[in-house]
């Protein structure tokens, strides 16, 4: 483990108390640059989140010819170019981290008329494209992978795209998004059939384009040739970051926290669904509506959780929040079990893991399986554990100081500036004894 990189240092015990609005949305934020982009008009952004995830997909529209004035204190203005403006970019488009960004996009440049080329860094160079190039290929797109179908990825002109009606092998949102953001530009309907409910951000943002799309159960339908109209957008709070204040708070004694303008998406609140079933004490307070998306404050009390089997049909809806999760796992009595998991090894890092890694570096039984883990409640103690680059894995690491015997120290932790800028400036407001050390 490199020792000059960005480490967090968590001083054991405290609790967290007050109130607390984390960063938008980043799969809200991603689509409203996309989005926004192809509209006709004028629509303007706030809550965005300024994290390297959505400023890079910023960036890249921007190098395509499209005016976007911010984020200024997540202001942005985005002047849309309509469906077929955008212009051939200079230079490859650097996604750096964000795999949602990479296969949003490749969807979304299939069917234009320019070569495009798509790269990130090292981490995002290693994660499957497959998933996406494969249905895209089917609907006439011309996508060159690399031998082992990861980026960079040369997206070619073609004729035309046609539409496709494709039922997906495994539950994923980036796939789903992908192949309708692809379906803008194909001839006729594109449909995709998922085998378990994901989150429906872009169907939701689509629909606030004034862009027709037709549901039905797990299926989604859109048809090409239609155009998008500017409109303003209000991006929620992050449940994915308002996770680790959700587990923190309920697993530190004395906390009473209030987390505020969270979304509540119903494809992404798993982690509220299971952290109740744990014994949780999670209240949603004035529920609204924002712009087609729900959104609620939530108001969060320490209580003793308990070990549970994960109900395998909740973990499409929390698959970004299980680093934090086992981190409740850990602090909860007896057992519990995740099943259904295997898309955690294909995340940013292998997060299942290089969770049990971290976790049995400090104390904690922790049993990987091949799609899940199985964890022994018990007591967290002191170390040093390697995030692997990955914003989630050292977020939540540092959530477990709050029960931890001793110092953690947590290595890598750059990449938390992805998904969560000013995190351990927010941590500590609320009581975490987080801080930062290294360059």
């Amino acid at each position: 483990m490199s020792s000059n990189k960005l480490q967090f240092r968590v001083q054991p015990g405290g609790s967290l108390s007050g109130r607390l609005r984390v960063p938008g949305d980043k799969s809200i934020s991603h689509r409203s640059i996309m989005l926004g982009s192809l509209a006709d008009g004028v629509t303007h952004v706030s809550g965005f989140l300024e994290g390297e995830d959505s400023l890079a997909t910023l960036r890249v529209f921007q190098a395509m010819g499209v005016k976007i004035d911010g984020p200024s204190d997540g202001e942005v203005t985005i002047n849309g170019v309509g469906v077929d403006g955008l212009k051939a970019p200079t230079a490859p488009l650097d996604l750096g981290n964000s795999g949602t960004a990479m296969r949003l996009m490749c969807g979304l440049l299939a069917g234009q008329g320019f070569d495009t080329t798509l790269v990130g860094d090292s981490s995002l160079t290693k994660r499957p494209m497959r998933r996406v190039t494969d249905p895209l290929a089917a609907m006439n797109a011309v996508i060159d992978t690399s031998e082992g179908g990861t980026a960079p990825l040369h997206i070619r002109p073609t004729t035309t795209l046609c539409g496709i009606d494709y039922t997906m092998p495994v539950a994923s949102a980036q796939v789903k998004s992908c192949v309708l953001l692809a379906g803008l530009y194909a001839e006729g309907e594109t449909c995709v059939t998922e085998p378990a409910p994901t989150r429906d951000h872009t169907e939701r943002m689509l629909q606030g384009f004034g862009y027709p799309v037709t549901r039905n159960g797990n299926r989604v339908c859109i048809r090409g040739g239609g155009r998008l109209r500017a409109c303003d957008i209000d991006v929620p709070a992050d449940i994915s970051s308002a996770a680790f204040f959700l587990v923190g708070a309920s697993i530190a004694t004395g906390s009473d926290l209030l987390l505020e303008h969270v979304g509540m998406n119903p494809t992404r609140d798993g982690v509220i669904n299971i952290l109740r079933l744990m014994g949780a004490v999670i209240g949603v307070l004035d529920p609204r509506d924002v712009r087609g998306e729900p959104v609620a404050d939530l108001h969060v009390r320490s209580a003793p959780l308990k070990g549970i089997r994960i109900p395998e049909d909740q973990v499409p809806l929390a698959i970004d929040e299980f680093p934090v999760l086992f981190v409740a796992a850990a602090c909860a009595e007896g057992e519990t079990v995740l099943t259904g998991a295997e898309e955690l090894r294909v995340k940013e890092s292998d997060r299942i893991q290089v969770m049990a890694d971290g976790l049995q570096v400090l104390g904690v039984d922790a049993r990987p399986t091949a799609d899940g883990i199985v964890i022994q409640g018990g007591a967290i103690g002191s170390g040093r554990v390697d995030s692997h680059g990955d914003h989630r894995i050292a977020m939540a690491f540092t959530i477990a100081g709050l029960r931890a015997g001793g110092e953690i120290v947590i290595e890598d932790c750059e990449n938390v500036n992805t998904s969560f800028p000013r995190f351990v400036e927010l941590a500590s407001g609320v009581g975490s004894r987080v801080s930062l050390t290294g360059d």
